[in-house]
């Protein structure tokens, strides 16, 4: 299992200056700080397998290999650490449904919702830590986008697995190749549209099912629409070995997709 005692725990990646785009990539890295780890009950082994099936696996290449091929370079913000560190994509409040199983912005269950860290865990030293600096950065590089185009959108990178798991909490619904994931208040139609037309090639497109909503930080949440925000969440049996193998062909013609949805919203 990687270590990052001593690596940045996110990276903010520059793209072209007139470019409103920030492909976000949350759940895509494996690392685990080794005090962090300590505190995690599962055995090596035990924790391998569910790194497996909780990280968003090659997703980081795709929005690389996307950036490379748009005509404006978007700007990508990757976290560098896994989400079982902390998810920087949770409310870090009541306010996070995922909370009932265990899985608010510090996880205390795991996928199969066995114990991950021991009950009473404090989450505010990870919160303090790490999620609390990624949501300044994050915001600081929205406010940036905002300050020189006068508009941003997220495009968050996820993959999911082909059956749903028991950690899931609406995972009866569609499973289709590519989810498009919105919000009410930061996804206007146009953009939902552009990103089903981009990734129509990809074996077909469904919205909010399995997985609904977008992320966009709570200083512009439900405040500021000049803030858009879509979610791709990819089906991992178009692209990978699940759960946690290499990666095949079907890579690029994601990539490939996603660059073609990056230009309809960079335009």
């Amino acid at each position: 299992m990687p270590d990052s005692g001593t690596a940045p725990s996110f990276e903010l990646l520059p793209g072209a200056v007139g470019s409103p785009v920030i492909l976000h990539v949350p759940h895509s890295a494996r690392a685990i700080p080794p005090d962090v780890r300590a505190d995690i009950v599962l055995d090596d082994a035990a924790l391998e397998q569910e790194l497996d099936h909780i990280t968003d696996a090659h997703t980081a290449r795709i929005a690389e290999v996307a950036a490379g091929l748009a005509a404006v370079r978007p700007f990508r913000f990757v976290n560098r650490l896994s989400r079982l560190v902390v998810d920087p994509e949770r409310f870090p409040d009541e306010r996070e449904e995922m909370l009932s199983a265990g899985m608010g912005a510090v996880y205390t269950r795991t996928t199969h919702r066995e114990v991950l860290r021991r009950a009473g865990t404090d989450p505010e030293p990870l919160l303090a830590r790490y999620f609390r600096p990624y949501a300044r950065a994050m915001t600081e590089a929205v406010a940036d986008r905002l300050a020189a185009t006068g508009r941003a959108v997220i495009v968050d990178v996820h993959s999911y697995p082909t059956a749903a798991l028991p950690y899931e909490l609406h995972g009866e619904g569609p499973r289709p190749p590519v989810c498009i994931g919105t919000d009410a208040f930061h996804t206007p139609d146009e953009q939902a549209r552009l990103a089903r037309e981009a990734f129509a090639a990809c074996g077909g497109t469904g919205l909010d099912s399995p997985f609904a909503g977008t992320y966009v930080p709570l200083d512009f949440y439900g405040r500021d629409a000049r803030v858009a925000a879509l979610m791709v969440e990819i089906r991992r049996d178009t692209y990978m070995t699940e759960p946690g193998g290499p990666a095949g062909p079907g890579l690029d013609r994601l990539a490939k997709a996603l660059a073609a949805l990056v230009d309809g919203l960079s335009g």
